[in-house]
C-alpha cells in the first residue's frame, strides 16, 4: 500500500506564514511529479504548485512569489512554504504524487487526506 500524509496545517494570522509537508510511504519504487492542491468551501479544487522529480517547478498565479515547493527524493517527502498568507487562502491543503509501486509498469496518482489551513486575525 502506499500512503501520503500531510502535515503542519493550523491557524495563523494575515502575513503569517505556515509550512507544509507530506510524506509518501509503502511500497515505492520511484515517484514522479508531485503537487500541492487546495479546496476552500464552496470552491473547486484548485492546483497550487507542482514539483518534478528533476525539480521542475509550477505555480498558480495566486500563489506564485508566496509559496515555494520543494522536495526531497531520498527520503519521498515534499514541503510548501507558505509565506504571506492571506485570509483567501484559507482551505484544506493536500499533497498528490505520481507513484509506482514494485512489480508494476505505469504511475498512479495517490492523495493525502488534506491538513486545514486558516488565515484569520
Amino acid at each position: 500500500q502506499v500512503q501520503l500524509v500531510e502535515s503542519g496545517g493550523g491557524l495563523v494570522q494575515p502575513g503569517g506564514s505556515l509550512r507544509l509537508s507530506c510524506a509518501a510511504s509503502g511500497t515505492i519504487f520511484s515517484i514522479n511529479a508531485m503537487g500541492w492542491h487546495r479546496q476552500a468551501p464552496g470552491k473547486e479544487r484548485e492546483l497550487l504548485a507542482t514539483i518534478t522529480s528533476g525539480g521542475i517547478m509550477n505555480y498558480a498565479d495566486s500563489v506564485k512569489g508566496r509559496f515555494t515547493i520543494s522536495r526531497d527524493n531520498a527520503k519521498n517527502t515534499m514541503s510548501l512554504q507558505m509565506n504571506n498568507l492571506k485570509p483567501a487562502d484559507t482551505a484544506v491543503y493536500y499533497c498528490t504524487a505520481a507513484i509506482k509501486k514494485y512489480s508494476v509498469s505505469y504511475y498512479t496518482t495517490y492523495w493525502g487526506q488534506g491538513t486545514q489551513v486558516t488565515v484569520s486575525s
